[in-house]
């Protein structure tokens, strides 16, 4: 289940504290993320949550790398968007804009995304709607999908909606205007991903 440090009052937690543990961890399990100075642990995900984010990973990927859009990238990672760099947050699937050195030395110089991605499971589904997403859209990510994979629907946030739009039946990314979006037929991705039943 995923928690915030219980003595997280006592505690300043750092982005150096957090690679700390990180680096001092056998596995990349737990997960620790850092939003705004709130540590977030969270044990590895489910099989399914895992096979959903390969396939979305591999459509957004083939459209990304087919149109030029950037790099489509998958957790574990170090991702601070915010400038003094202070957090860490580990997006299941992210799309890196194009342009820059390829791929980056370090996290840190991952400044922007295109699209951030997390799928939904009961130990992170609080954080995800919550701190992450608000984290996402205030520094500057123009979409972030939550993928539930119990109502078989993605959540798009965009900044300065209230609100999400709840995608049944296809999910459209179009990052830039001129290009055709990527369409993704939702019963079939979600049939693919979790099977029929």
């Amino acid at each position: 289940m995923a928690m915030p440090a219980e003595s997280a009052a006592a505690v300043v937690w750092t982005r150096e504290y957090v690679l700390d543990l990180m680096e001092r961890s056998p596995t990349h399990w737990p997960r620790y993320e850092l939003v705004d100075g709130a540590l977030i642990v969270t044990p590895a995900p489910a099989p399914r949550h895992q096979v959903m984010q390969g396939e979305l990973f591999i459509r957004l990927k083939a459209y990304a790398d087919r149109h030029d859009l950037g790099h489509v990238m998958l957790a574990p990672a170090d991702i601070s968007l915010d400038p003094p760099r202070k957090s860490l947050l580990q997006p299941d699937v992210f799309v890196v804009p194009a342009g820059g050195i390829w791929p980056p030395k370090v996290w840190r110089d991952v400044a922007s995304l295109r699209l951030a991605v997390e799928v939904l499971s009961p130990s992170t589904r609080r954080y995800d709607r919550g701190v992450k997403r608000e984290y996402y859209l205030r520094h500057g990510v123009p979409e972030v999908w939550l993928v539930n994979l119990d109502k078989r629907l993605i959540e798009r946030w965009r900044p300065g909606g209230a609100l999400p739009e709840l995608l049944r039946d296809v999910a459209t990314w179009a990052p830039e205007p001129s290009l055709p979006p990527l369409r993704i037929e939702l019963p079939a991705l979600f049939d693919e991903a979790l099977g029929t039943g």
